[in-house]
């Protein structure tokens, strides 16, 4: 339970930094940010090559956060995905590679509906329906349900296909006393658009 309002209470006073991005054709765009009001340097959000699944270019970027530090080090990586204000999110999910960290609490989607912070849901890595990736055992594909959403703030979820979006960010706060404080995602998938790499993502 602290975790969790730990986790919370760090959501809630991001500060989101720029530091790269990666566009969909949808016009999806995630943006990369470092939470680190401390300047302890622990975490870092970039997309690296050769990382990652196949992708346009053959470049392979992966999306590579860390957090090497406890997790009650007040910092945190990841990234916002702009352009989903108003959309209705029919399927949430991103692929994980099964060296890094796969979690309760990260990485995950913190994902808010329009009408304010009081919508607001968490999406945990380590729920979701995992399963292979036929020809990259190194990776395990999630896609969340209905019965994955945990309400931040005690609302109620109403269900894929129903949920209008205000913002979604993907978000790795969960440090070294828990796992090996990184994770590299790739594939982030809102609705029928992956995005898996900086620039456009064809």
């Amino acid at each position: 339970m602290k975790k969790i309002l730990f986790q919370l209470s760090l959501a809630a006073i991001f500060v989101l930094a720029a530091l790269g991005s990666a566009v969909a054709q949808s016009g999806f765009l995630a943006q990369t940010w470092v939470y680190d009001p401390g300047h302890t340097g622990v975490s870092v959000s970039q997309w690296q090559p050769g990382s990652g699944l196949p992708d346009a270019g053959n470049s392979n970027h992966g999306l590579y956060l860390t957090k090497f530090a406890s997790t009650t080090t007040l910092a945190a990586a990841g990234a916002s995905i702009k352009g989903v204000n108003g959309i209705k999110l029919s399927t949430l999910g991103f692929d994980v590679r099964n060296d890094g960290w796969c979690g309760a609490g990260a990485p995950r989607y913190n994902v808010t509906l329009v009408g304010g912070d009081s919508f607001y849901f968490f999406f945990g890595c380590a729920y979701g329906v995992h399963t292979p990736i036929l020809g990259y055992p190194n990776w395990t594909r999630v896609r969340f349900t209905n019965a994955d959403a945990f309400a931040a703030n005690g609302g109620t979820w109403p269900g894929f296909g129903n949920a209008q979006i205000a913002a979604i960010d993907l978000v790795f706060d969960e440090g070294t006393d828990v796992g090996p404080g990184f994770t590299f995602v790739d594939n982030l998938t809102i609705n029928a658009t992956l995005i898996g790499k900086p620039g456009n993502a064809k």
